[in-house]
């Protein structure tokens, strides 16, 4: 019998080789379905353990809550028809918020919160307030008791109050002038004196946003009025931006202004009165700089009229950089591996801002493109999450 011929052994090898080539595919997807179920498993875990609280139009729902004491997340859901935003006061302060969440779509809001009683702001300014309630548990009992030494913070604390003054009175200085202008009817200079006054505001945000309902007058967009624009509550810094720059007269302007004069004089004075933990020192500056990231520099919704979003942007970055050298000798002490990341992050994301100058002007923010907004986000996250890092290092962590 004449021996086999090569081609007709060929069909058994191609035969083996697709079955070795199937047992590999099975395997492979076994995994796959194991990490997707594992990663589902997570997912639903972490949602699990999220709060969901629904906006709608006039209320949310729940709008009463207890959660413990510690880390809490909560997700935020909007069912009304704007963007709107979600916030935990402590009094009148701001404990956390999440702002400009978008109709239809959902944002969560993570909190480190001391027990006690708090309030919910939901949505519109004009909507029911909730109540959060936070029972104590063992672990923020022992936080309690471990709090550090408040000594060593006394300097950077009592500078940053003087920083409060200082600038405080500029800016009741640059509204003062911008008032004086609309009573004058001078529609050329009034915009131009805006710019200074805005952002006089934006070097005290960081504090300012801390006092909810005196913040809400002087800095409230249409966005959070049930008839916007035309809804008589709305008043403030964007009032006035809206008519000197969208409308471009001066109508009705006086006494808006007289009243954010009026305004920003009460803020000087009650951020003065206000005393302010330590361990919200840095954790004032972390918020302000997520907001700029996730939604400010995103949107440009802040300064929709004049689109002098980096001029507010540039006056945040200088107050962080404030604060940073205030407590500067207390992080080379204690924490000294932490600064050059921070001055990293900070002189990033100022050249950042300083490349869309136009002599020395800042570009317009409609100017900007959305690849250089997006830069301008990511180096604002990245000093945040720089900043993030101080409290842990010098044992304020938990604390807030």
């Amino acid at each position: 019998m004449s021996s086999q011929s090569p081609q007709s052994a060929s069909p058994p090898r191609a035969l083996r080789w697709a079955v070795a080539g199937s047992v590999i595919v099975m395997i492979a997807a076994g995994g796959l379905f194991y990490y997707a179920s594992k990663m589902a498993a997570a997912k639903r875990q972490t949602n699990h353990d999220e709060i969901a609280v629904t906006i709608h139009a006039h209320s949310c729902e729940p709008n009463a809550l207890t959660v413990p004491a510690g880390h809490a997340s909560f997700r935020i859901i909007n069912r009304s028809d704007r963007a709107v935003e979600w916030e935990i006061l402590d009094g009148v302060l701001v404990v956390e918020e999440r702002e400009n969440i978008t109709p239809g779509l959902s944002q969560v809001i993570n909190a480190n919160l001391a027990p006690g009683d708090y309030v919910i702001t939901c949505g519109l300014l004009s909507n029911p307030r909730g109540t959060l309630h936070v029972t104590p548990t063992a672990e923020s009992d022992a936080q309690a008791k471990a709090k550090p030494s408040m000594v060593a913070f006394i300097g950077p604390l009592s500078e940053f109050r003087v920083y409060l003054s200082s600038q405080g009175g500029a800016l009741i200085k640059a509204v003062t002038a911008l008032e004086q202008a609309i009573a004058a009817g001078d529609l050329s200079q009034a915009r131009a004196f805006y710019v200074p006054a805005r952002e006089a505001y934006q070097r005290l945000a960081l504090a300012s946003q801390r006092l909810a309902e005196l913040d809400n007058v002087i800095n409230a967009r249409a966005d959070y009025f049930e008839k916007r624009e035309q809804d008589p509550a709305f008043s403030g810094f964007h009032r006035l931006e809206y008519g000197l720059f969208q409308q471009r007269n001066l109508d009705g302007l006086t006494p808006i202004a007289q009243r954010l004069l009026t305004d920003v004089t009460r803020l000087k004075q009650q951020l003065l009165a206000q005393s302010l933990p330590p361990e919200q020192l840095v954790s004032i500056l972390v918020r302000n700089l997520n907001s700029l990231a996730d939604v400010r520099a995103v949107s440009g919704e802040e300064e929709r009229y004049s689109h002098i979003d980096l001029n507010g942007f540039a006056a945040n970055l200088e107050a962080t950089r404030k604060v940073v050298d205030l407590m500067r000798p207390l992080l080379t002490k204690s924490a000294a591996n932490l600064l050059p990341g921070i001055d990293s992050a900070i002189n990033a994301l100022d050249a950042q801002l300083s490349s869309l100058k136009v002599g020395n002007s800042y570009s317009t923010y409609d100017s900007v493109t959305v690849d250089q907004r997006k830069q301008i986000a990511d180096k604002a996250k990245a000093l945040a999450v720089a900043l993030d890092g101080i409290d842990p290092a010098l044992g304020l962590s938990g604390l807030q």
